[in-house]
């Protein structure tokens, strides 16, 4: 569980998400940002309530992948970026 400090700001995605995002199954598997949770959806399941929602398709996300695999450091950058978007989006 994370820590709140005071004056830091709470991470929306975390690597956790990236990781579900990544490791999904369904090779259309979609990040979408639903009433302040991080799901991780089928890209057929993303209807038009949830297409603004939107945050990143796992095939958006896989280039961006290094041979050697995921670590926590790659799962965290991306976490962040992914962050900014959310927040950028307005959440």
């Amino acid at each position: 569980m994370k820590q709140h400090q005071p004056g830091a700001v709470t991470s929306l995605i975390d690597r956790e998400c990236v990781r579900r995002l990544l490791t999904s199954e369904d090779p259309d598997a979609t990040l979408v940002f639903v009433r302040g949770d991080c799901v991780v959806l089928p890209g057929a399941e993303v209807d038009d309530a949830h297409k603004g929602l939107v945050i990143a398709r796992r095939e958006d996300l896989v280039a961006r992948v290094p041979e050697s695999g995921l670590t926590d450091q790659l799962l965290d950058n991306l976490a962040h970026r992914l962050d900014n978007i959310v927040r950028d989006l307005g959440a």
